[in-house]
């Protein structure tokens, strides 16, 4: 590693001759930085790292207010096998200066690197490569895709070393279940032929399948770091090389040790095939989600070209395009509707069970499903910008994150196969020292080296986040960073936005009350004015009037806070709360106020109508609650969890709102900074739950942000874990999936060390001197297999949580 690394790293945030000196200033002071030169006009900080590092650069700019910009490279990798191979990329990539963050998943066989502009992405790959990681970067722009699928070869290589294990196990291993076939085949062959038979056929099955073992296993060892790989080649070529000199040269080794073991060494080989390949399968089903989610983008679609239809492949459609739908037919990509109405089923993408109405200037998302209805959309999105695309990436953004969890994980792996080939020496010193012979040693040393599995340790978190993220896709649950998963997991309160959070966030007309005028004559007077006005009650008011005659309305003045004045019909009009009537010297109707103060007491908000200055009538608007919101809250406390709704609405209507859904924490009333300081005090395991574009400051301030939307307005930058519906009962099953992958890895991880911790000390031989077996070197191959296996199949159990 070069001792001086230049960096030159963009920093938008500079926008004149002060920001640069703040951000000199910032370096300077960081040890370890020199020849330091800030650009406030290129907006770039030129600088060597003499001893300081990236992280180190970015954290100090970072608390000076003007974060450096860099670049996130995604490599594709081949090769990996288990927890030492990922770990030691890790440790190689996050050692350098210039790399700010690596992460390493051995479940997907990706790496994603925060580095800076220096280094290039290619220079990257060259370095995971010259580890002897073939590695390639994946473009931005390149749809995301599960890595490929390894069991068909694995398969093959199994079943190939299972026809070639199977003679030389049942001529070794047949006399000791049936010794009438021992005597036979004795009788028939002599030994020395036999035992060449099985030299051959041993060599076939370590030189044909077995050769992956060696060819990536011995040169890691050589590096100094061995791996997973490294113990099968060690294990099974000591077994084979002694059983070789036992056969060709026996004059070498003591009478009483002349033993082969030929069946040994085939059979871990085979065995530990058979483990991968089943390993491969499940992880196969593992990123099912993924290929879900990408399937679900039909091949073709047909556009219409000079008004004519046209079948075309969805590659070549463009924004613009008019497609028709036919149908019961997928939607392609992202668009607008232009023609036609009918129900689009969402479910795929949203998880909402009840299709959605679509209408002219209604947007759809590709991938979803078109009604009975026939349609026609307008491109708005294709490639990597599509709803879909974006998912895809969002999912293997997640399944890429180390959890915290996997810090404990990483230190024992790094010091694994060190300590287990140690082991392996030192149990085969203690049997040649005190056991019958140099072969009993030998069967030792090589059970201890075959047994040890840091593959389970290794898989134990990545792939249960690999499939809780993609259960959590077909949940209508993103989780942006996977570190979500863990955070909400240790929930302790969830805290609401109300309005388009609890309730429905569009204000409509529940109610109103007249004296000495028709119902209809006050809307539509009322309508006439609130027409030419941009306020939200406005809206509600309008919507409620829809299809009456509407007469003008002359000098419209609208008062802040109050309402507004009008000439409607000849007569003056004032519209609005209880101030502005008392302000104008309206007197106020005792039977209409006291309609007025019920429906404040629930919630609602009362406008009130004057006419030439005598006040006729009252109107309650409220934005309705969302069905969803009352179970959702009853299902966040059977869970155990505390609930809050943090509201900038009045008071009274924040708690009549809350109390109706039995939120246990109620504050309206409060500014963006009264909900940032109600969050912070809350402390550890708050979630706040908002839409994600007005309240994103309150979403990253909790301990977990949750953005509510739906599928075509996601805020994904400011929440951890998005909802693709609006249904707020996504906060519950993103909790209760969380809980299950948590629990899922708690699980995963005692199996992997209380396998390693038990078995690896009965492969040393330590039930002997109590009169117990010395592990055979085969089936410690069995275990090692189903281990790895075991903890994918149970990671599998995910796909059904939530």
């Amino acid at each position: 590693m070069t001792s001086a690394i230049t960096l030159d790293l963009p920093v938008p945030g500079i926008s004149c001759g002060a920001c640069a000196g703040r951000v000199t200033r910032a370096l300077t002071d960081l040890p370890g930085t020199a020849d330091i030169n800030v650009n406030p006009i290129t907006k770039r900080a030129h600088l060597r790292l003499d001893g300081a590092t990236l992280p180190q650069v970015q954290e100090a700019l970072t608390q000076a207010g003007y974060p450096a910009e860099l670049i996130t490279t995604r490599l594709a990798i081949e090769g990996m096998s288990c927890a030492s191979c990922s770990g030691r990329i890790t440790r190689v990539l996050s050692a350098r200066p210039d790399v700010a963050e690596a992460q390493v998943n051995l479940a997907t066989h990706r790496a994603q690197v925060t580095h800076a502009p220096n280094l290039t992405p290619e220079a990257l790959a060259r370095i995971v490569t010259d580890l002897g990681y073939p590695a390639q970067v994946q473009q931005p722009d390149q749809p995301a895709a599960p890595p490929p699928d390894e069991a068909p070869a694995l398969r093959r290589a199994f079943l190939t070393a299972l026809a070639l294990t199977v003679p030389v196990f049942v001529a070794e291993m047949g006399g000791h279940l049936f010794p009438a076939f021992h005597h036979w085949l004795h009788g028939l062959v002599p030994t020395q032929v036999l035992w060449l038979a099985q030299l051959a056929l041993t060599l076939a099955v370590l030189m044909g399948p077995g050769r992956r073992f060696f060819t990536t296993g011995i040169p890691a060892l050589m590096r100094g770091a061995p791996e997973m790989n490294s113990l099968v080649a060690l294990g099974a070529g000591a077994a084979f090389l002694f059983s070789t000199v036992v056969t060709l040269a026996p004059q070498l080794v003591p009478v009483a040790s002349r033993h082969v073991y030929f069946e040994a060494a085939a059979v871990i080989v085979t065995l530990i095939l058979m483990g991968r390949w089943l390993e491969a399968r499940a992880k196969g089903q593992a990123g099912e989600a993924i290929r879900q989610l990408i399937a679900l983008v039909p091949e073709h679609a047909t556009v219409l070209r000079d008004g004519k239809p046209e079948q075309v492949a969805v590659a070549d459609l463009r924004p613009g395009d008019l497609v028709r739908l036919a149908p019961g037919e997928r939607v392609a990509l992202d668009g607008v509707i232009t023609e036609g109405s009918g129900p689009v089923d969402e479910s795929m993408l949203t998880g909402e069970p009840i299709p959605a109405a679509k209408t002219p200037g209604d947007p759809v998302t590709g991938g979803t499903v078109n009604g009975s209805s026939a349609l026609t959309f307008r491109v708005t999105a294709t490639g990597a910008d599509t709803v879909l695309s974006r998912i895809v990436a969002l999912v293997e953004q997640a399944q890429a994150t180390r959890l915290p969890v996997q810090a404990l994980v990483d230190r024992i792996t790094r010091v694994f196969v060190p300590v287990v080939m140690g082991l392996a020496l030192l149990a085969f010193a203690l049997w040649l020292s005190f056991g019958p012979g140099l072969a009993e040693a030998v069967v030792a040393a090589v059970a201890v080296l075959i047994i040890a599995c840091p593959c389970a340790m290794g898989l134990a978190v990545p792939v249960s986040i690999m499939v809780g993220s993609g259960r959590g896709a077909q949940l209508g649950v993103l989780f942006r960073r996977g570190d979500a998963l863990q955070k909400l997991a240790e929930a302790r309160i969830v805290s609401f936005d109300k309005t388009g959070t609890l309730t429905q966030g569009h204000p409509r007309v529940t109610a109103i009350w007249t004296d000495g005028i028709g119902r209809d004559d006050a809307l539509r007077l009322t309508a006439a004015a609130e027409a030419r006005s941009e306020h939200p009650l406005a809206a509600a008011i309008m919507s409620e009037a829809e299809g009456l005659d509407l007469p003008e309305a002359l000098d419209v003045t609208a008062t802040p806070g109050r309402g507004l004045t009008a000439t409607v019909e000849g007569q003056a009009l004032l519209i609005g709360n209880r101030a502005a009537l008392e302000g104008a010297g309206v007197v106020p109707a005792a039977a209409l106020m006291n309609e007025a103060d019920r429906a404040a007491a629930e919630g609602a908000t009362p406008v009130h109508l004057a006419v030439e200055g005598r006040h006729v009538a009252t109107f309650a608007l409220a934005d309705p609650e969302r069905a969803e919101a009352a179970p959702t809250v009853a299902a966040l406390h059977q869970l155990g969890l505390e609930t809050a709704m943090l509201s900038g609405d009045l008071p009274a209507t924040a708690r009549a709102v809350g109390a109706r859904l039995g939120i246990d924490r109620i504050e309206g009333g409060l500014t963006p900074e009264d909900k940032l300081t109600t969050i912070r005090s809350m402390g550890k395991g708050s979630v706040f739950v908002g839409d994600g574009i007005n309240d994103a400051p309150a979403l990253a301030a909790a301990e977990t942000g949750i953005a509510i939307g739906t599928g075509t307005d996601i805020a994904i930058e400011s929440a951890d874990a998005v909802l693709m519906s609006g249904d707020p009962q996504g906060v519950v099953r993103a909790i209760r999936l969380s809980r299950a992958v948590m629990r899922n890895i708690r699980q995963n991880l005692f199996w992997a060390f209380a396998y390693n911790t038990a078995l690896i000390p009965v492969a040393m031989g330590v039930l002997v001197p109590f009169g117990g077996p010395q592990l055979s070197p085969m089936l410690g191959a069995g275990a090692m297999a189903l281990s790895s296996v075991f903890v994918v199949g149970n990671a599998l159990r995910l796909r059904r949580a939530g």
